[in-house]
């Protein structure tokens, strides 16, 4: 009777593991379909994704050249206008500089790098060193070259002079201006003969 009960056990495993009337190779036909119809469907995913990166890097661009459009433009009339009176060309240069400020600030960039703050080498480029009284050591003294940032992304160092505390009259260069050459009875031994 034993072998009976593991025959009817092993005939009920069967009828359990597949639907009634499925034949064993139309299981395995319906499985690799299943997984052929997933990977078309990945490669056409992938497909889209890359054309929409494509297309959202082409609009970021069409709207970034078409902000700075006027500002070309402007350009173009001061040019136009170059012998005009030189008060409206400057005038009119300084509109034209603000309105790149602007685009850049419609862009999210704000300036960055004033006088008086610390100097912080992951903002700020160190052209110049200025001793001063005035000036706290280690403080933007000037601004050469304004940076621009958004949030925590640099578009460009801000350009500055570092403040530095000025060399004292009795400093290190002082001293050794000061000081006599060494000469032969000054070295170590005594005098010229090495007594």
């Amino acid at each position: 009777m034993t072998e009976h009960r593991a025959a009817e056990q092993a005939a009920t495993d069967e009828t359990v593991a597949k639907p009634a009337g499925t034949p064993p190779g139309d299981e395995a036909a319906d499985l690799r379909d299943k997984w052929q119809r997933a990977l078309a469907e990945l490669a056409n995913t992938r497909k889209w994704a890359s054309r929409n990166a494509a297309d959202q890097r082409l609009n970021e661009r069409l709207a970034v050249s078409a902000a700075w459009l006027p500002v070309l433009d402007h350009l173009d009339l001061a040019l136009q206008h170059a012998e005009a009176d030189p008060a409206t060309i400057v005038a009119g240069v300084q509109h034209v500089r603000e309105q790149a400020q602007r685009v850049l600030s419609l862009l999210g960039f704000e300036p960055i790098g004033t006088v008086g703050e610390p100097f912080d080498p992951k903002l700020h480029e160190a052209a110049e060193v200025v001793e001063d009284a005035v000036v706290p050591p280690g403080t933007v003294a000037r601004v050469l070259l304004p940076g621009y940032a958004k949030g925590d992304r640099l578009l460009r160092p801000a350009v500055v002079a570092v403040g530095a505390a000025p060399q004292q009259a009795g400093g290190p260069e002082a001293a050794a201006e000061s000081r006599p050459a060494a000469g032969p009875d000054d070295r170590p031994g005594g005098g010229a003969d090495g007594d």
